[in-house]
């Protein structure tokens, strides 16, 4: 079952830190009362749905009453329809409906954290800077945003964003983690400098082996020492053209949700790799050993396991390019439609490091299927899109399936794909269902 956290428990755990986190908003411990204004404010009118008088005077910590008394699940501020899957860190996802813009908006990208982010008042943007370092650096660095921009060539990319864990709501038996369904994906215009760059101007030893990051967010327990996460990619995969360090996403500063003011994005992987609130690049001598590279955390079984069993470390290896997916996103699950009547619908399909070769669309539950129209993508590891007419021959419940199919062959499974016990890498068809009436 998805889990939908409501404001009640974030505000029980902490309501200092809830109203930084989910309005921007910082309380006076001594009067109790929220600095409330500019977006913080913005996002909670947008929350409510009206203005707010008397603004000024609401007590830090406290909920407002439209949405302490209210029956529906807390949707996230600056967010378009995203519904919370966790709280603890903050994570939601997109509907598949949601998804239907070419270029995905900031206020329908999904939120993965595995921490706390840093709050706006904790950056400075004039003096934030990453440190590249590591065992295989030539010449250690640290790189202001400012020196980024001026030493470097900047390119803007549509690239490509998917959590490991998309969809792992369909595995029975069910899995640990949030419980995503369509929606962990997205493919917003990213706009920095490339990663490769930047590691040329340093220095690459010849054993260097992996390319990883530290960030700015904290560890749950609150332990400075820790970090909440820690992950990279092969030498290999930091060099290509498409691995970028940015600090914009659609011609704007990045939201701080997304790592504002830079982060890291390696499209194609899953979206641990592109690590948010940048602070450290290490070019490494071996595999990287950070939190959430080791033991089970984005990995899946070297071979494949019968659904429930236990599988131990040293058999499981790590998650590197994603695999052929596609999405239905116009119109939405549940219409009703006329019989005779021929219904548009579209999408988009994406399949890792790699492009989709074909989409296929079925009306009778996969016996057969249709081409859809498919569109190249605008740069290398950007989705694409595709779009079909389908007509339904009598009234009656019918679902319509589409089916991606990759540049090497691999094809969408029309069920549920091997299960694994973190519950990654479901790439079923997606399905919406269509009522037709006479």
């Amino acid at each position: 079952m998805k889990k939908q956290v409501g404001l009640h428990e974030l505000y029980a755990k902490d309501a200092s830190r809830a109203d930084d986190l989910v309005w921007g908003r910082r309380t006076d411990p001594v009067s109790r009362r929220g600095f409330l204004r500019g977006s913080g404010l913005a996002a909670m009118v947008a929350a409510i749905g009206a203005s707010i008088p008397f603004a000024k005077y609401l007590p830090g910590g406290l909920i407002p009453a439209a949405l302490a008394q209210s029956d529906e699940p807390f949707r996230l501020p600056g967010k378009d329809g995203l519904v919370l899957l966790n709280d603890r860190p903050i994570n939601a996802e997109t509907p598949a409906h949601l998804l239907d813009d070419k270029i995905t908006p900031a206020s329908r990208l999904f939120v993965r954290n595995n921490g706390i982010p840093p709050t706006l008042a904790d950056i400075d943007v004039d003096n934030w800077t990453i440190e590249i370092g590591g065992e295989s650096v030539v010449e250690p660095k640290a790189l202001t945003i400012a020196s980024l921009r001026k030493e470097f060539k900047q390119h803007t990319l549509q690239l490509q964003i998917e959590c490991a864990g998309n969809g792992r709501s369909e595995f029975y038996p069910p899995t640990s983690g949030n419980q995503w369904t369509t929606g962990a994906i997205g493919c917003p215009e990213w706009t920095g400098v490339r990663l490769k760059d930047v590691l040329e101007h340093c220095g690459v030893k010849d054993d260097a082996v992996y390319v990883a990051y530290e960030g700015a967010d904290s560890h749950l327990s609150g332990d400075p020492k820790k970090l909440p996460i820690s992950r990279g990619v092969p030498l290999w995969k930091a060099l290509e053209d498409e691995s970028m360090i940015v600090w914009a996403m659609n011609g704007e500063p990045l939201p701080l949700q997304h790592g504002y003011p830079l982060r890291m994005v390696c499209a194609g992987w899953p979206a641990s790799v592109s690590g948010k609130w940048l602070k450290k690049i290490l070019i490494r001598d071996r595999v990287h050993d950070g939190e959430k590279m080791l033991g089970q955390s984005y990995r899946m079984p070297c071979k494949p396991v019968e659904p429930g069993s236990n599988v131990a470390d040293e058999d499981m290896c790590i998650i590197e390019s994603m695999p052929v997916r596609s999405v239905i996103t116009f119109p939405k699950s549940g219409l009703t439609q006329s019989v005779g009547d021929s219904l548009e619908i579209r999408g988009h399909a994406w399949a890792g490091d790699l492009r989709v070769d074909h989409v296929f669309t079925s009306i009778d539950f996969g016996s057969s299927w249709q081409k859809a129209r498919l569109k190249k993508p605008v740069n290398r590891l950007a989705w694409q899109h595709w779009s079909a007419s389908v007509e339904f021959p009598e009234p009656g419940y019918y679902e319509v399936w589409a089916r991606a199919v990759d540049e090497r062959g691999a094809s969408q499974p029309v069920v549920l794909p091997g299960w694994n016990p973190r519950g990654y890498l479901n790439n079923a068809c997606h399905r919406i269902a269509v009522s037709v009436t006479t």
